[in-house]
């Protein structure tokens, strides 16, 4: 897994002050893989309760964790009870790593 310890600390931090205490993070695509290089931060957010907002709440998300990691690309994906799953969170799920 490519992320040091204090993105994933920070990552931790965002969904649980954005989501809750009961929310946690899945690490997926190419910094899952050690050997690859380069690549966005693929991170899946679930949430423990419905989410009235999925769009303004990515942004808090996307918000905060420039604040902490600065300008790079990160690609968000929201699971939430009230949320339509998708094929790609599926994917995310069997191919990713929790935080």
């Amino acid at each position: 897994m490519r992320l040091t310890e204090p993105q994933i600390k920070a990552i931790k931090h965002t969904a649980h002050a954005v989501l809750g205490e009961g929310a946690h993070v899945t690490l997926f695509g190419s910094r899952v893989n050690d050997a690859a290089k380069g690549g966005d931060i693929d991170l899946l957010f679930t949430a423990p309760a419905n989410i009235d907002n999925p769009a303004l709440t990515i942004g808090k998300i996307y918000a905060q964790l420039v604040r902490q990691l600065g300008d790079q690309k990160i690609d968000i994906l929201l699971k939430a009870p009230n949320l339509q799953p998708q094929p790609i969170h599926t994917m995310a799920e069997q191919s990713g790593i929790q935080l």
